[in-house]
C-alpha cells in the first residue's frame, strides 16, 4: 500500500517530512489538504491509525478556532473532526498514513517510525 502525506508545502516540517521520505526512496501519494480537505471518514480513520488522541490532530495555536468562536479543548470525537472537516487549516501536520497505521510529523522524524524496513 503507497503511504499517503497529508501535506502543506508551506509548512517547514511538512516540507522536512517529503524530503525524509523522498531521501529514502519512498515516494508517498501527496494529499494537499488545504485543496483536497479530507472528509469526515477519512479523519476517523487516521484517527484510529495514530498512537495519540484525536486532540493531538489539530493545531490548537489556528485563527479558525477564534473565528469560529470554539475552543479546541471544547470539542471531543467526531465534533472535533467534524470542525476539521470545515476547517482544514487547523488539521496538524504533515500526518503519513501507511496502511492501518498513522503518524504525526512533529517532529518530521517520526513518520519514519511507520515505514516498512
Amino acid at each position: 500500500m503507497k503511504p499517503i502525506l497529508y501535506h502543506n508545502p508551506r509548512c517547514s516540517k511538512s516540507r522536512q517530512a517529503l524530503a525524509l521520505l523522498t531521501a529514502r526512496g519512498v515516494e508517498p501519494e501527496i494529499v494537499r489538504y488545504l485543496d483536497q480537505p479530507p472528509d469526515l471518514p477519512t479523519l476517523q480513520a487516521i484517527a484510529e491509525a495514530l498512537d495519540e488522541p484525536i486532540g493531538a490532530m489539530v493545531r490548537p495555536q489556528e485563527a479558525a478556532w477564534k473565528d469560529a468562536g470554539e475552543r479546541p479543548e471544547a470539542l471531543q470525537g467526531d465534533a472535533l473532526l467534524r470542525f476539521v472537516v470545515e476547517h482544514p487549516k487547523v488539521l496538524q501536520r504533515p500526518i503519513l498514513v501507511v496502511g492501518r497505521r498513522a503518524r504525526i510529523g512533529r517532529p518530521p522524524e517520526r513518520i519514519l517510525e511507520i515505514l516498512p524496513e
